[in-house]
């Protein structure tokens, strides 16, 4: 029905005389109708921001840890999954591990050779002072002493990698081998992936669990290139459908090679619990333009036409239409921000913009 009656519209712009003086253009009620033309109150005032630009929730860099299985083992139990929140120490899984008793007994190995090393140089200093032994006798045993120490400190660092605390080492000297390993979280965070279950075999290295601290959130943000010679580090983000804020920390210098935009990065700070890393959602950013360049609206992209190289809104009047040329600040995907000689109380057309169009230039009139 709606193309039967664009149809209709377009036979009776044809056959009904237009007026079009200048930059205006006079319909009926019934004409407006018939065409299918929808007015809106031109927007509230606008700072300069520009919405609908395509962005990615991140987690920052500095706090996602992954936590991989220090040595190889069996995976004996799990005790968090995907989105539990964990405290720092809290144990998230544990292992059998014959290669981590191995390495505890290496450690105690290293621990007495070191131990003997450093009795032997200080019965060796003493010699060497009293003119009883060669100095070539006294080296021997110093370089002997700082090859077992660096064994030890090598020992006590796999074990450290493998999650051993001091406290634990010094109960290690006991002799009390142990061939569990435990996991514990690094951080106050979530868990935003888990990769293994209990029964599995793992290697070495292998990664079981992303653990990150979701506040703040990054934002990774694409914008067109013309947009950005009015941004500035420090405007304000916004996400208005999921109500979180932040600020515009970076500006990229090149163009990524697909859909030629420049990426943006933001901190989130206000409303991260509205989020999900990952997550794709629309942002706006204040570039600031609206105090010089006088009053901005951010419109709808449907409610502009180019005629003659300029940018033109449709201003509804009593007659009709009035043709009103705009300055077009910055271009999103779906609004556009303009400056224009405009009151802020007008009606604008939004849709059965074409047909305006056709009317202005003149198309369709006797």
């Amino acid at each position: 029905m709606s193309r039967i009656s664009t149809l209709f519209g377009l036979l009776l712009l044809a056959t009904t005389p237009l007026t079009h003086a200048a930059d205006n253009v006079v319909l009926t009620t019934q004409q407006i109708q018939t065409l299918g033309i929808v007015t809106a109150p031109l927007p509230t005032k606008s700072n300069g921001d520009v919405s609908g630009l395509p962005a990615q929730v991140v987690v920052p860099g500095n706090q996602l840890f992954v936590m991989s299985s220090p040595m190889p083992g069996l995976v004996e139990q799990t005790l968090v999954g995907v989105g539990d929140s964990v405290r720092k120490g809290q144990v998230m899984a544990t292992l059998q591990s014959p290669a981590f008793a191995e390495a505890q007994r290496g450690y105690l190995q290293a621990s007495v050779q070191d131990q003997l090393a450093k009795d032997n140089l200080t019965r060796d200093e003493s010699l060497f002072k009293d003119g009883i032994i060669a100095e070539s006798r006294f080296r021997q045993s110093k370089g002997a002493a700082l090859e077992a120490h660096a064994a030890l400190a090598e020992r006590k660092q796999l074990l450290r990698l493998s999650g051993m605390n001091d406290s634990a080492l010094s109960k290690l000297r006991d002799g009390d081998l142990s061939n569990s390993l435990t996991l514990t979280a690094p951080i106050d965070g979530v868990v935003l992936e888990k990769t293994v279950s209990a029964g599995q075999r793992l290697d070495a290295a292998v990664p079981m669990f992303k653990v990150a601290k979701l506040t703040p959130l990054a934002l990774e943000i694409q914008a067109p290139v013309a947009m950005t010679r009015d941004l500035r580090v420090g405007a304000v983000i916004d996400i208005p459908a999921f109500n979180a804020s932040g600020k515009l920390t970076a500006i990229g210098r090149g163009l990524t090679g697909t859909n030629q935009s420049v990426l943006l990065r933001g901190i989130i700070t206000k409303g991260t619990e509205n989020l999900r890393p990952n997550q794709f959602v629309e942002a706006s950013i204040a570039t600031g333009g609206g105090g010089n360049a006088g009053p901005q609206w951010e419109i709808p992209n449907s409610a502009i036409s180019r005629i003659d190289g300029k940018s033109m809104i449709f201003v509804s009047t009593a007659q009709g239409f009035r043709a009103q040329t705009v300055t077009i600040k910055n271009e999103g995907s779906q609004n556009s921000v303009i400056t224009a000689a405009l009151n802020g109380d007008e009606q604008i057309a939004v849709r059965g913009v074409s047909s305006l169009k056709s009317s202005l230039l003149g198309i369709g009139a006797e």
